[in-house]
Order: C-alpha cells, then sequence, then structure tokens
C-alpha cells in the first residue's frame, strides 16, 4: 500500500496529469475522473535557448512530484496538455508558439511519453482553458458552449454535443479575430479590426487612449494618459466603477464590440452558455452587464432567449483542469465527452 496518499483517496483509482504550459508558467496538477484536483504545482518557464528547455523541465518537474507523492506510471491513465502555438494533435507537435521561442517543429508528446512511459494528448491552451470551464466550471453540464478569453489576447474554444469543435485546420474557435471594426485597428493576424484588438487587456488601453483625445472633462483616466503614466485595463475598470465619466465610457465601447462579437458567435452555434474568462473576466458585472446588454440588442430572437453569457469559474486552474480531462480519453479507450 502506498504511503503517502492523502486521507480517503482510492489508491486504486487512476489518475490523470494535466499540464498547462505559458509564456511564464508551467502549470501541473494531479487529477482525479471526476475532475477534482489532488496535487498542483507551477514551475518558470524557461524559454532560453530557442526554448529547448521547457520540455526536460516539465518531464522532471512531473517525475519529482511523482516520487514526492508516491506515485509511478501505472497509477495514471495518461497526460493532457494545453500549449499555445499551433498544434498538430495526431502528432503531439506544436510550432509558432513564438512567446515560448519555439519558432521551429517541437516533437512535444514524443518526448514526454517517451520519458514518463504514458501516452499524451495535446491541445490548444485555450481549448484545453474551454475544456476545463465545461467540465467542472461555468460550463453546468451543456453539451454546448462556448468559452472566450480575454486576456493579453482573445482566445476561445468551441464545444459541441460535448466535443470540441477544430475545424478543418485546427482554426474552429479564434473568435478573437471576428471583426467587430471594418478596417480598424491593426491585428498581429495581419488583419483590421479584430476583436483581439478592442476586447483584451491591451485593446482596451488602445481604446482608452483614442477616446482620452477627445474628451474635454475631468478624468483620472485622462490624467494618467495626459502624464504619460501607466494604464491597465484593471484600472479602466476600477475607475469605472467608481464613477470616472471617460472610464465608463470606454468600458461601454469595449462591451458594444465584445457583445457584438458574441452575437455573432450566439447565431452562428446557439450554445447553452458562452463563459467569458481570462484576465479582463476579473471585472466582474462590469463587464458581463453591458455586454450582455448588447448581445441581447444583437441577437436573433430565439438565440438571444436561449443562450446565456456567464463568467468563468475556475480562474487560473481551467486550463490544467480541461488539459487533464484530454487524458480521460485513455481510459477505456474512449474520448473525451462519450459514454
Amino acid at each position: 500500500m502506498k504511503k503517502n496518499k492523502k486521507v480517503g483517496e482510492n489508491t486504486l483509482a487512476k489518475k490523470l496529469i494535466g499540464i498547462d504550459l505559458g509564456g511564464t508558467t508551467v502549470k501541473f496538477a494531479f487529477i482525479d475522473t471526476k475532475g477534482n484536483v489532488l496535487t498542483k504545482w507551477r514551475i518558470p518557464t524557461n524559454i532560453s535557448e530557442h526554448g529547448s528547455h521547457i520540455v526536460p523541465d516539465m518531464i522532471k518537474s512531473i517525475s519529482d512530484q511523482m516520487r514526492k507523492d508516491d506515485y509511478n506510471a501505472s497509477d495514471f491513465y495518461g497526460i493532457g496538455m494545453g500549449t499555445p502555438g499551433a498544434v498538430n494533435r495526431e502528432k503531439g507537435t506544436v510550432v509558432g508558439a513564438y512567446n515560448l521561442n519555439w519558432d521551429i517543429v517541437q516533437p512535444v508528446g514524443a518526448t514526454i511519453s517517451a520519458n514518463l512511459n504514458l501516452p499524451i494528448l495535446i491541445d490548444n491552451d485555450a481549448n484545453s482553458a474551454a475544456l476545463g470551464e465545461y467540465w467542472k466550471g461555468a460550463g453546468d453540464k451543456a453539451k454546448d458552449v462556448v468559452f472566450i478569453t480575454l486576456g493579453t489576447g482573445v482566445g476561445g474554444g468551441v464545444i459541441a454535443n460535448g466535443k470540441l469543435v477544430h475545424g478543418i485546420n485546427g482554426g474552429a474557435g479564434e473568435v478573437g479575430h471576428i471583426t467587430v471594426v471594418p478596417n480598424g485597428y491593426q491585428c498581429t493576424c495581419g488583419k483590421r479590426g479584430c476583436l483581439e484588438q478592442y476586447a483584451s487587456a491591451t485593446g482596451v488601453v488602445h481604446i482608452a487612449k483614442d477616446m482620452a483625445k477627445k474628451f474635454t472633462g475631468h478624468s483620472r483616466i485622462k490624467e494618467l494618459i495626459d502624464g504619460d503614466e501607466d494604464l491597465s485595463s484593471k484600472m479602466v475598470f476600477f475607475l469605472a466603477d467608481n464613477g470616472d465619466i471617460l472610464a465608463n465610457q470606454i468600458v461601454d465601447r469595449v462591451c458594444s464590440y465584445l457583445g457584438l462579437a458574441l452575437s455573432h458567435i450566439g447565431n452562428t452555434l446557439n450554445p447553452e452558455n458562452i463563459i467569458i474568462g481570462g484576465g479582463v473576466s476579473n471585472a466582474g458585472n462590469t463587464l458581463l452587464q453591458p455586454t450582455t446588454r448588447y448581445f441581447q440588442e444583437n441577437a436573433f430572437p430565439s438565440v438571444r432567449d436561449s443562450t446565456r453569457l456567464k463568467l468563468a469559474q475556475l480562474g487560473n486552474d481551467a486550463g490544467i483542469i480541461g488539459a487533464a480531462s484530454l487524458a480521460l480519453q485513455f481510459r477505456n479507450n474512449q474520448p473525451f465527452g462519450t459514454k
């Protein structure tokens, strides 16, 4: 009998390993098949030398934690991982994750699997977060869910009938590149007017600076911008909560674009829930209420009456929980979302 198990833990039940790889931090968790986190930890992401240390660091960290918790490979069904970049799910490779310095194809899956003697499935980080909210968060047991994450950029994941939608080339769920302003702000993707440039943390600040140029009243935001001081999306929403007129106008503008984009998603997919996560979503109802209003103004009536906008519930755990759920495919060789 293993000696270091938590009280009440079934030592015979196999578990899952979740990895959420980010540009600054790698998050890990051992999770049971009901989605309960047993152990979680993190390490810094070492992107030096073309990101060559990232995979070895992950392997070592998981091995060390397995020894610490008195586990071995036979205690797990497998590993699920969420990562930035373009993922080839069949080959387990990642390329184009520039914030990791992975500019050439990385054989991530094969390397991790060979070293830990466990099967692994890899998907996009936004898809992993979508699975997390679907499984244990704000998805609320609905089978049709869209997740949108508002952070430095804007990402998303689509779950239809309990399964992730990837599209023909893995591009499904790129909600951040829905055009909300024709010929608008230049996006890093090469297009103009993408939602990402208006509803991300950086987009909120961009809108704030443009609107401040034309604002003639008193506003702390205008003072900060005119004084060339730092301004964040968090501060914009905070000042809006505290009655700053310009801040409220900025938030209304941001939410109008977000609500419009979500209405397009709703009209196309009619999911039961559209879940809003990411750092910007920490604004709570200050973001959700006006966004819902604009969504309802632009949504088809039957969509407006059936699709609900909700805030994410899992915070930073969504990615690791969702990634771990990928490994459920290795239980009885059945894909996630099937019985």
